[in-house]
């Protein structure tokens, strides 16, 4: 067991279920689950991005992905329906989209249409499609869209945000379209 503050004043207990060596060789700077709980993503300043198989408290080294130039700072996993596919986001401007076939990742697209460090990549709910909302430190948000055959959509909103806060809403009863919101924060 681990205390750490529950917020109230009062001490938390929270459970170390497992641990992970993902022998990065720098720091870690996000670890993400796929749908099922089976895969552990991980990403770092050591410009790598690293794939584990989890599951019974295992950890087994699936893949280890590199392509980027620099921290790569966020990972995200799309829905399972449409295979195996993984976003990395990195201060080298891209954001690269990894692909499983046949026990083999692969990059399966690299989208650089950024000025500045990305900072964070989101997949839209299942049911709008294949969509990555990509957010920058140059202050535009891009929207990548999967149109079939291996093509990709740019959707480039400039301006967008002064600061990284970006979301995907709820499905809506009765919209068609997924809402991508962006505000500024001001202290």
């Amino acid at each position: 067991m681990v205390r750490g503050d529950s917020g109230d004043g009062g001490a938390a207990m929270v459970s170390v279920i497992n641990t992970v060596d993902t022998s990065h060789e720098d720091m870690i700077h996000d670890a993400q689950m796929d749908y099922y709980g089976t895969r552990l993503a991980t990403c770092s300043s050591d410009r790598s991005v690293k794939i584990f198989d989890v599951r019974n408290g295992g950890q087994i080294l699936i893949a280890d992905l590199r392509g980027h130039e620099g921290p790569v700072w966020q990972v995200a996993w799309a829905h399972p329906m449409y295979g195996n596919i993984l976003a990395s986001c990195s201060y080298d401007r891209k954001v690269i989209i990894w692909k499983e076939e046949n026990g083999t990742w692969e990059k399966t697209y690299e989208y650089t249409g950024h000025d500045s460090s990305v900072n964070s990549v989101c997949w839209a709910p299942h049911d709008y499609g294949l969509i990555l909302a990509c957010g920058s430190s140059d202050g535009a948000i891009s929207l990548l869209s999967y149109t079939g055959d291996g093509q990709w959509e740019v959707k480039k909103i400039s301006n967008a945000h002064t600061v990284s806060l970006g979301l995907w809403s709820s499905r809506v009863p009765g919209a068609t379209k997924g809402i991508v919101a962006s505000k500024n924060l001001t202290r």
